[in-house]
């Protein structure tokens, strides 16, 4: 039987819920992109069945930030994914922060022994500096989801090598998350 993976790609297109913006990029363009990398590597591989959260650069979700992170858990949740990954990006004030982080509802968990696999091929093949795996019970997407979940914090938009990175290879990233699931799931 495939494995559901759910890629929840973060943030609208346009308001409400739009993300965070920096060197001339936004995050729901590049989380849009990634994920649908994403996909089509897991796709590819015949294992897994796929659900994107926003499966095409136009959907928009939800009507304000709640409801739009609740259409994401709920389309989830009924379609009985076996893991949940939302894909985003980081920013700062301070243009120097860098790196990748992975977060999840508690520690331990398999949320984060998920998080861990992923963020070590993240890390890997971009050669980004790893954040560490984090809680952050308070975010709805980690809260509200009924199967493992992780949120992927890609690099920081508001730094401009990582969001070169970012821009020029997507698939880079999409390649690290799409290895962490392999290598968690030891496929």
């Amino acid at each position: 039987m495939a494995i559901k993976i759910y890629i929840d790609q973060g943030h609208n297109p346009r308001s409400p819920n739009t993300g965070a913006e920096g060197n001339g990029l936004r995050e729901q363009d590049i989380t849009y992109e990634v994920g649908t990398i994403l996909a089509q590597l897991l796709r590819q591989n015949g294992n897994f069945e796929v659900r994107l959260s926003r499966p095409t650069p136009t959907t928009q979700l939800g009507t304000s930030n709640a409801s739009s992170l609740r259409v994401r858990v709920d389309d989830a949740n009924s379609w009985g994914a076996d893991y949940f990954v939302s894909i985003h990006t980081n920013a700062s004030s301070q243009s120097s922060a860098n790196g990748t982080e992975v977060l999840v509802y508690r520690q331990p968990s398999t949320s984060a022994e998920l998080a861990e696999d992923i963020l070590e091929n993240v890390t890997e093949i971009t050669g980004l500096q790893s954040r560490g795996v984090k809680s952050r019970p308070g975010l709805y997407v980690l809260r509200k989801t009924t199967m493992p979940a992780v949120l992927v914090e890609l690099g920081f938009i508001t730094n401009p090598s990582d969001a070169i990175r970012m821009r020029d290879n997507p698939n880079l990233f999409a390649q690290g998350i799409y290895r962490g699931l392999l290598e968690y799931l030891n496929l």
